[in-house]
């Protein structure tokens, strides 16, 4: 549904983000599947994307085949110079606690060339359970623990895929990020860019959505997208997209 506005070329920042980590060690290899797509194998793996798509330099993430052998790189990192957590956390597009919490031993002062790090599972999206929210004092219960929110709104939501027709610069987000799961494109004079949000009250025929609410982030923009609605990236053609259609959701923007 959504026509970007990019800042970036494509080529140069997949150079950045990707040719930038390093050469993995093959775990293993993947036959694809009809309707399989690399970021769902990534998940299924509990790879990191970037991981996948270095270790597959010759697949197109937008044309995977049944049949196509796809690489699975080891889930360990190399540290370069120059490394510090924080920037392999955003090379490898994982959760910066998540890293540390996979090398309680390493000390984050202390990273040189050489050492090799061990990557935690990068799941996007994550699944949620919901509660009811309390008007006084603007919290909503998240997996049993309460979670202040700035704003809540409601919103007209629509999906959108990775395809060249609708993200002219190739498969990034406004900030030049892999699209993902939890990835959403929106009117930043309404949701501020870089929000963290929580969407519930969609429904989700082809049940790629977690059932209870997304946990999403604001990185993303499209001309189409103004006012109250937002654009929710899902894998998949852009023929299974479209049957999310137009739907009235709530959107709470949360204290980070």
């Amino acid at each position: 549904m959504k026509q970007h506005l990019k800042k970036t070329i494509f080529a140069l920042v997949t150079g950045l983000a990707i040719t930038s980590l390093g050469t993995p060690a093959f775990a293993s290899t993947y036959q694809a599947k009809p309707q399989d797509t690399l970021w769902k194998i990534a998940i299924a793996n509990k790879i990191p994307l970037a991981l996948v798509l270095k270790a597959n330099p010759n697949i197109n993430p937008l044309n995977l085949r049944p049949g196509d052998l796809v690489n699975l790189p080891d889930l360990r990192y190399t540290v370069m110079d120059g490394d510090t957590f924080w920037i392999i956390s955003k090379k490898l597009q994982l959760p910066l606690d998540q890293l540390l919490a996979a090398n309680p031993k390493v000390d984050p002062k202390n990273l040189y060339a050489g050492l090799v790090l061990t990557l935690p599972s990068a799941l996007t999206g994550k699944s949620v359970r919901v509660s009811s929210t309390s008007a006084s004092s603007n919290s909503i219960l998240i997996e049993g623990q309460a979670q202040p929110f700035k704003k809540k709104i409601s919103v007209k939501a629509t999906a959108y895929s990775s395809h060249p027709s609708e993200n002219g610069w190739g498969p990034i987000d406004y900030y030049g990020n892999p699209l993902k799961l939890g990835t959403i494109a929106v009117d930043p004079s309404i949701i501020p860019m870089g929000s963290k949000v929580l969407i519930t009250g969609y429904d989700d025929i082809d049940k790629d959505l977690p059932s209870d609410g997304l946990i999403a982030y604001a990185t993303d923009q499209g001309s189409a997208i103004k006012g109250n609605r937002i654009d929710i990236f899902l894998p998949g053609s852009v023929e299974k997209v479209s049957r999310f259609g137009f739907q009235d959701v709530n959107v709470y923007i949360l204290e980070q």
